[in-house]
């Protein structure tokens, strides 16, 4: 492992937690000053051109560069990434059903199941898939 390495994830919720703590849109370097870490300004604004593309963060022009703020309330911008996430692993695995599956038969929580349940009525299965 490297000296440096942060676990999957860490460093886009302090940036996101950062941006939600601030009154305005903030520059690369405002954000790297608001973390208070010894971390390098093209890390940072790599991280923020990466929740970007994400769709968790706006942008808008300040100058040369941009100034960036949430695409939404904290707890949306962390859920969409979650999902994101999501997707991503099961998109990378080869029986999406089973894996669906195990996670629903290990939810502890009834009302997560029907929660699940409620969701699947309100959005019916899309043919695009």
């Amino acid at each position: 492992m490297r000296p440096h390495h942060r676990p999957s994830g860490t460093l886009e919720s302090e940036v996101l937690a950062a941006l939600a703590s601030s009154d305005g849109p903030m520059t690369p370097a405002e954000v790297q000053t608001a973390l208070d870490r010894d971390l390098a300004y093209t890390t940072v604004m790599t991280t923020l051109a990466r929740l970007h593309a994400k769709d968790a963060v706006t942008r808008e022009r300040r100058g040369r560069g941009y100034a960036y703020r949430l695409a939404s309330s904290a707890a949306d911008v962390r859920a969409g990434l979650t999902a994101r996430r999501m997707q991503k692993i099961l998109d990378a695995g080869e029986d999406r059903h089973s894996v669906l599956a195990q996670f629903v038969n290990g939810l502890e929580d009834d009302d997560a199941a029907q929660l699940l349940r409620d969701l699947m009525e309100r959005h019916p299965r899309s043919d695009s898939r």
